[in-house]
């Protein structure tokens, strides 16, 4: 197979693991549904998703960077599946937090209609499009996998892995790894930098739940903390 076709089976298998990652979350919005309420949980992991989900399928389209069509693909359904957990989120939300989400979607809106703009009319080459797009995708992604180092501190400093989902962290790692591979196919820097990140982030995650499997409390029935909430963390490509 040349080198194209094994870039292609690559994407393929890491548009799969990303789509896992993007529906891990589906329990908590079961429990959202069943009881009625958000309890302590928080959209601001869907709302980041998202975001980062929209700002990468525009750096796959044509106008940006061509031949990306399973970058689009995957953060095409991140984005139906974001869509639909913000609705259900927004459903039982209190007012407060509903005010909160309104206010965040429309300052994404604004954001992503100047990066549009700017990318489209200041910039007039794939090449400078693509850095453009995919320095602002980077950024967003270091800001997201900084997220579950919340999750480390709690893990260390309760020696519980409870709340840290072995499946979530092993997809983070998995999810990671493929996707760097694709990059280094075709060398994409923007699609290696955010990938490296999130397969250490994911590695770091299995060696702590090795390290306190033992030590966890896993009949206790308390409430997570809000600050171990786990978003999915698939830079998608």
């Amino acid at each position: 197979m040349d080198n194209k076709t094994i870039r292609f089976i690559v994407g393929i298998v890491g548009n799969i693991i990303s789509l896992y990652l993007y529906l891990s979350p589906t329990p908590t919005f079961v429990k959202i549904v069943k009881f009625k309420s958000v309890k302590a949980f928080k959209p601001d992991p869907y709302l980041a998703t998202l975001l980062s989900c929209v700002m990468w399928i525009f750096y796959g389209l044509p106008v940006v960077h061509p031949h990306s069509l399973l970058i689009v693909t995957v953060n095409s359904a991140g984005v139906i599946i974001n869509v639909t957990f913000c609705s259900i989120f927004f459903r039982y939300s209190a007012w407060p937090i509903r005010k909160k989400m309104i206010i965040v979607f429309i300052l994404e809106a604004i954001f992503i209609a100047g990066m549009v703009a700017v990318a489209l009319t200041l910039e007039h080459t794939h090449p400078a499009r693509s850095m453009l797009v995919g320095i602002l995708c980077v950024i967003m992604n270091i800001v997201m996998y900084a997220s579950p180092l919340t999750v480390v501190k709690t893990v260390i400093k309760t020696k519980s892995v409870k709340y840290m989902p072995i499946f979530l962290s092993i997809g983070n790692l998995l999810n990671g790894s493929i996707w760097i591979v694709y990059a280094a196919l075709d060398f994409d820097p923007y699609i290696m930098v955010p990938n490296v990140l999130g397969a250490i982030s994911g590695m770091i995650q299995v060696g702590l739940y090795v390290k306190y499997n033992k030590t966890t409390n896993w009949d206790e029935e308390e409430e997570p903390p809000n600050e171990v909430e786990m978003p999915p963390s698939a830079s998608n490509a």
